[in-house]
């Protein structure tokens, strides 16, 4: 049973910088693709950034530029580096691992991989940014 438990969370002025990690532990299979989603509170769950089996990272579109997604699998720990942080990225936010994730391509040619909801969650750590 894979487990998840995010830290790394906490509270920001807009403009600031927050790194989120991601500790993994109990693995059954050798690849996963990996993931950082958020929800803020009345909001769907959405994917924030992902890194597929080959280590290949997609980002949402209101992301791009400002997160960065990284792996470190000596220390089976996921990291987004979050920086130039916005209000509207106030959420709770979630690693996930997926070893059987499908694969997403969009009209503009990108593909990424997306953990499955019935897949592999952590609990969340809470982000909030201030104006």
């Amino acid at each position: 049973q894979v487990q998840l438990v995010e830290s790394g969370g906490g509270s920001v002025q807009a403009g600031g910088s927050l790194s989120l990690s991601c500790a993994a532990s109990g693995y059954t299979y050798s690849r996963y693709c990996w993931g950082w989603f958020r929800q803020a509170p009345g909001k769907e769950r959405d994917r924030v950034a992902t890194i597929n089996i080959n280590g290949r990272t997609s980002y949402a579109d209101s992301v791009k530029g400002r997160f960065t997604i990284s792996q470190d699998n000596a220390k089976n720990t996921l990291y987004l580096q979050m920086n130039s942080l916005k209000p509207e990225d106030t959420a709770m936010y979630y690693c996930a691992a997926d070893p059987l994730a499908p694969t997403y391509c969009s009209s503009g040619g990108g593909c990424y991989c997306s953990p499955r909801e019935d897949s592999y969650w952590g609990q969340g750590t809470q982000v909030t940014v201030s104006s």
